[in-house]
């Protein structure tokens, strides 16, 4: 059995990074995951003024309840989405001018509903280029609270840069979604919030945050659960077995459940508390999955979906389009590249069992599509990725561990 230490979660670490700018004092990050993503968020920390300092093992925030310390700045989010979506929240919470822009694929993404929803708080913020993008400018005047209304079926995103900036206002919020995808990140949101002393009521679909100031913390990243399913999945593909540590029963992170939908497959699933064992069986069945609240892992079942002895259903899963690419046209894409039978629908992919042949992988820059084709790799030499840097977003050292893996099962 091989043990894979993956790096920790960018969902956590983003959110621990807001957490820790916003409550009053000296809050240790540790084991953080350092990338692309989580950089850039830091970066943009220190370009509002927060001190941030970045050990190799733990990072150190002194926060601030009032808002960013200085008065003017100007931020890059570089292709971070949620350094993009949080930090102008964080920033409304402030008093000065804050002007924020991304990657241009960043630029692509939608930020409208969450800015909708500030704007509904009071807030004073421009879309500088199309409604609802980056570049946004932010003239911050504190946000006083009150009541909204969000649909975040695009992304949770939106909701979990109010519920993160409700005890920063001077009446809370009172949150009513009409929609939400992703629902296993809120869970995340509402978790973390709790262990930096901020309790938030739910009511059906309304949230109710206290304007309470966040406690310090000392806080432990666990490993990145969408990232472990690449591991997961290779052991699956080739009838290995992996354990990935610090990530189980007991994880915030949803996106553990893909184990889950490899044991619908066929292979053998241990599960403790603190760890998850995939050993693949030698064979994968087919299966129809709605992934709505997986859907990172999207491209995941995707890239193995050929190996199965039966089609592979992927339903509900319509905000995966509007990730780095359009996730199910890029899955699709590549897939018909490996002569893969497919087919797609708004919502929904379904891939036909095939003996995938070689080609380039196209990676449209997005992370996930080259991560999760390198699993397919496993079993169908000569695949390459036009891309392969792309991985530096979550996972930089991707390629190295998998050829890791790759010499430890002796797969030629």
């Amino acid at each position: 059995m091989s043990i894979m230490h993956v790096p920790g979660s960018k969902s956590v670490t983003a959110r621990a990074l807001f957490l820790a700018a916003a409550a009053r004092g000296t809050t240790v990050l540790r084991r953080p995951l350092v990338s692309d993503d989580t950089e850039g968020f830091a970066e943009g920390l220190v370009k509002l003024g927060y001190a941030v300092e970045r050990g190799p093992e733990a990072w150190t925030i002194e926060g601030r309840p009032e808002g960013p310390p200085v008065g003017e700045a100007e931020v890059y989010c570089r292709d971070g989405a949620t350094t993009a979506r949080f930090l102008p929240a964080l920033a409304a919470a402030g008093h000065g001018v804050f002007r924020f822009d991304a990657s241009a694929q960043m630029r692509r993404r939608p930020l409208g509903p969450l800015t909708g929803a500030l704007r509904d708080l009071g807030v004073d913020l421009t879309h500088e280029g199309a409604e609802g993008h980056h570049p946004v400018t932010v003239r911050a005047n504190g946000i006083k609270g009150g009541r909204i209304t969000l649909d975040a079926g695009l992304s949770s995103q939106f909701l979990t840069a109010l519920l993160l900036v409700g005890p920063l206002t001077a009446e809370g919020l009172e949150i009513t979604v009409t929609d939400l995808v992703s629902a296993p990140y809120v869970e995340i949101t509402l978790a973390m919030m709790r262990g930096f002393g901020v309790e938030v009521r739910r009511s059906g679909e309304t949230f109710f945050v206290p304007p309470q100031p966040y406690t310090a913390a000392d806080y432990t990243i666990e490993p990145d659960a969408s990232t472990a399913s690449y591991p997961l999945a290779a052991a699956a593909l080739t009838g290995n077995s992996v354990t990935i540590p610090g990530l189980g029963s007991g994880a915030l992170q949803g996106d553990v459940r893909f184990a889950e939908v490899l044991g619908q497959m066929g292979a053998e699933v241990e599960m403790s508390h603190d760890a998850v064992t995939v050993t693949g069986t030698g064979s994968l069945s087919g299966v129809t999955v709605n992934m709505r609240d997986i859907s990172d892992t999207v491209p995941t079942l995707a890239a193995i979906a050929p190996f199965a002895d039966g089609p592979v259903r992927i339903e509900d899963v319509y905000n995966t389009r509007i990730k780095e690419c359009d996730r199910l046209e890029a899955c699709a894409e590549n897939l018909r590249r490996l002569g893969v039978p497919v087919t797609t629908g708004r919502d929904w992919i379904e891939i036909h069992p095939a003996r995938p042949h070689a080609a380039e992988i196209a990676c449209h820059g997005d992370h996930r599509i080259a991560m999760s084709f390198s699993i397919t790799g496993l079993r169908t030499p000569g695949i390459t990725l036009d891309e392969p840097g792309c991985v530096k977003k979550t996972f930089p050292g991707f390629h190295e561990a998998l050829a890791g893996l790759r010499e430890e099962w002796d797969l030629r």
